[in-house]
């Protein structure tokens, strides 16, 4: 299945750029008006973040949300057959802030946000960075579709730890020198009091507590990570160390940082973040949650 799979896909991904934007354009119409692929959570999420937008403008977000959700597909079938010379033209970085940080022996923790295309930050970090580079994921349910992603998003040498594992396999890696570990902490906690509530667009939200324990225990630098579409097929990852001194913060305040970031970078550009993600999928109630709130 995997090799009928990976011939399909590889075969697909040998078209030209132009006819697969347009491939996406006809997707991306049809998931959005047809099959009308999580357009309520999309539209309410829009509503919460950007209440002083007009109902235009947060519908004009919604559309690009949809084009660059599903170029991302679509980029990603065409990684397969893609060259080193035709990546590198395509994607850029200032990678010399992780660099300068591995010069000085201190682990890195990359802190992301669902933004777009993940992918090409992925090979990004693993190509050009110095620091061996880990990556969390969650391992699909279908077995050549896994293993199709893992064998791609390792091309240049990511060291991949399934979540479900990663307490059993991170310290293998982790006790053999310094490393860059990338983590999408915007994810919804599995139990929201077991996490941190943060301020985030007007909203208190719920944010995981882990990547900030991880940080203190391992003393790693924290580094924003903004990568977004410089025009279509082409994109730049931003590095903006956040501090190299994580035991310096008080509970809940190193992920108070990371979330003001995050925030910051999708009003900037705001249809390059992932708004199908149920992101306010849990409510406030003081009488639960008010002693994890941070200021």
């Amino acid at each position: 299945m995997y090799y009928i799979l990976y011939t399909l896909l590889y075969l697909f991904s040998l078209l030209p750029w132009r006819v697969l934007y347009f491939i996406s354009d006809i997707i991306s119409f049809l998931l959005q008006h047809l099959i009308k692929y999580r357009v309520k959570v999309v539209a309410q999420n829009l509503e919460i973040a950007f209440p002083q937008k007009t109902v235009a403008e947060r519908k004009q977000i919604a559309k690009d949300f949809y084009q660059q959700f599903t170029d991302s597909f679509i980029e990603t079938i065409k990684l397969l057959s893609i060259s080193d010379k035709t990546f590198q033209k395509r994607f850029t970085s200032n990678v010399e802030v992780l660099n300068d940080l591995y010069a000085t022996g201190q682990s890195v923790q990359i802190m992301a946000g669902h933004f777009f295309n993940w992918e090409f930050a992925n090979w990004g970090v693993a190509k050009y960075g110095n620091y061996p580079f880990i990556a969390v994921y969650m391992p699909l349910s279908n077995k050549a579709f896994n293993k199709l992603i893992y064998d791609l998003r390792a091309r240049y040498g990511s060291i991949l730890i399934p979540a479900t594992n990663f307490r059993s396999q991170f310290h293998k890696y982790a006790n053999q020198g310094p490393y860059a570990m990338a983590l999408a902490a915007d994810q919804n906690p599995g139990n929201p009091l077991q996490a941190f509530w943060v301020n985030f667009f007007g909203r208190l939200t719920p944010f995981v507590k882990g990547p900030e324990k991880g940080a203190k225990l391992n003393n790693t630098a924290q580094v924003f990570v903004h990568f977004y579409r410089i025009k279509r097929g082409y994109y730049h990852s931003e590095y903006e160390l956040m501090t190299s001194s994580p035991n310096y913060f008080k509970d809940g305040q190193l992920t108070a940082l990371y979330v003001k970031v995050l925030e910051e970078k999708i009003k900037q550009n705001p249809s390059n973040y992932l708004w199908s993600h149920r992101r306010w999928r849990f409510n406030y109630d003081a009488a639960k949650h008010s002693h994890l709130v941070v200021e």
